[in-house]
């Protein structure tokens, strides 16, 4: 990328600007090469202004929520990388309504939903990430997804604001179909009133479950593998003798066979590799094709 058209588009950013950033500081798996740009607008209007000078100067650009379910591989991201941490409004509406921001990580938006006495989020609370991300990739847990609570959806693409119903929205199991380069701002959600007490006794359920099966300590992105239709892709991955393989420093969880951890040291090359090794060997034994939960991105 040509470090003149770089500098035009950062040039006038009120926000957080970097060069040549270390991805591994901004993912969950704690790898990743350098992006050339990496840019925190400081609110809308920084991020709407940001775009189109990305858009005019032809720069290609990734959109970074919390950093979870995010693979950045060695080589780093050529172009931009946009943060959308200092989008984190949250506003509770007339009618059990509240409207979140893409900045907004799921554990404080459910608090926040507690506090106003908010109901139907509760599955999202042990979810890890952005609010953006779980609009995103339809995150969901304890038989709830994100989209299926989605009034309307606010989204930028070419900078301008778009807001869909969620009649409008084409959504399944840990999918969002989005148009090129739209970004995700935020939705308004459609709950229901309920005692703060019952939600919060809710939300303790719900990470009691999460935690007794998923004690992982170590840098992870979370399911690294969707689950196959009516299977659980750890149960596959252990039924192939994958429990506790490593190649580098990556390594399928010994606590949950769908997490790939970093046990120190990992490059995203020791995490592509093992993904590899795990979808061949469950190929092999049960004669299912896993798919990536997690998202590759950047070059070799």
């Amino acid at each position: 990328m040509i470090r003149g058209q770089l500098e035009q588009a950062a040039n006038g950013v009120r926000g957080t600007v970097k060069w040549d950033e270390p991805m591994w500081q901004h993912t969950s798996l704690k790898v990743g090469g350098p992006a050339d740009l990496y840019l925190e607008p400081a609110d809308l209007a920084d991020l709407q202004e940001s775009v189109e000078r990305l858009i005019a100067a032809k720069i290609p650009y990734l959109v970074l929520g919390g950093g979870y379910n995010l693979l950045v591989r060695d080589g780093g991201i050529r172009g931009c990388v946009i943060s959308l941490k200092k989008l984190d409004t949250l506003e509770p509406q007339p009618g059990a309504r509240l409207e979140a921001g893409a900045g907004v990580t799921n554990s404080t938006l459910c608090r926040f939903a507690a506090e106003h006495c908010l109901g139907g989020m509760e599955f999202l609370c042990g979810i890890p990430g952005s609010f953006g991300g779980a609009l995103t990739m339809n995150a969901g847990a304890q038989g709830g997804e994100t989209l299926q609570r989605v009034e309307t959806l606010t989204t930028l693409r070419e900078g301008k604001l778009l807001v869909r119903k969620a009649s409008e929205l084409e959504f399944g199991y840990r999918y969002l179909r989005l148009l090129p380069g739209e970004i995700v701002l935020g939705a308004k959600l459609r709950l229901e009133p309920a005692e703060r007490r019952v939600i919060e006794e809710r939300m303790a359920v719900n990470i009691a479950k999460r935690s007794g099966t998923q004690r992982v300590t170590y840098p992870n992105a979370g399911s690294f593998f969707k689950n196959p239709a009516g299977r659980h892709a750890w149960e596959l991955i252990d039924q192939a003798g994958m429990r506790g393989v490593t190649v580098g420093g990556a390594q399928v969880s010994e606590a949950h066979t769908n997490f790939l951890v970093n046990r120190g040291g990992a490059r995203a090359a020791d995490f592509t590799s093992l993904a590899a090794l795990v979808k061949l060997r469950v190929k092999e034994t049960s004669g299912i094709e896993l798919e990536e939960e997690v998202r590759l991105v950047g070059e070799e």
